[in-house]
């Protein structure tokens, strides 16, 4: 496995944290988690691009393009499914001190 050191501003690194509180997720999960949902809507951005270029193109092989960007969209939804089955994480109001 491997490893990547990340710098975050302190509104970013705030943010983080307080979404790991919520979350009862560790830092490192909500970021490999972050990482892993942006490089996938990157490879379908980059599947739609090869499609409309292969529709403006008029290539035969537009069809086989489209089929491989559809299988993708779907293992994402399919991912996204999964993800709202989970239980919510229990939400700990903090008390005030009197």
């Amino acid at each position: 496995m491997g490893t990547l050191n990340v710098r975050l501003d302190d509104a970013l690194d705030h943010r983080l944290a307080r979404e790991a509180e919520v979350t009862s997720q560790t830092r490192s999960d909500l970021a490999r988690e972050a990482i892993a949902e942006y490089l996938d809507q990157r490879e379908r951005n980059r599947f739609h691009a090869e499609i409309a270029r292969a529709a403006r193109a008029d290539r035969s092989d537009a069809l086989a393009i489209a089929n491989e960007a559809l299988r993708t969209d779907n293992e994402a939804l399919e991912l996204a499914d999964r993800t709202l089955q989970q239980p919510a994480a229990p939400y700990r109001a903090r008390r005030r001190k009197r």
